[in-house]
């Protein structure tokens, strides 16, 4: 255990960070997949309201410190493509 009053109190935010972190991080690999199993029902217009969650989700993890900015672009980069091809195809 820490000595120090502001290192016990480090312990203690960290653990309160971690845990909100980690939901964070499980939203986002839900609604990933739930994307992209949508995606492979080639059902258009529920792929496109989940694309748009999943955009915000991501925005958010992004804006609050979870991932960093270019991860979600790339996540978000990624998704767009798979959308387009459902697109594109039907």
């Amino acid at each position: 255990m820490p000595n120090l009053h502001s290192a016990l109190k480090r312990v203690h935010v960290a653990e309160k960070s971690r845990r909100k972190n980690r939901s964070t991080k499980a939203k986002i690999s839900t609604v990933r997949r739930h994307m992209f199993a949508i995606v492979l029902e080639k059902d258009k217009e529920k792929a496109r309201q989940t694309f748009r969650e999943y955009c915000s989700v991501l925005d958010r993890a992004a804006k609050n410190g979870v991932i960093k900015k270019n991860t979600a672009i790339r996540r978000k980069r990624r998704a767009a493509l798979k959308l387009a091809v459902l697109e594109k195809a039907g």
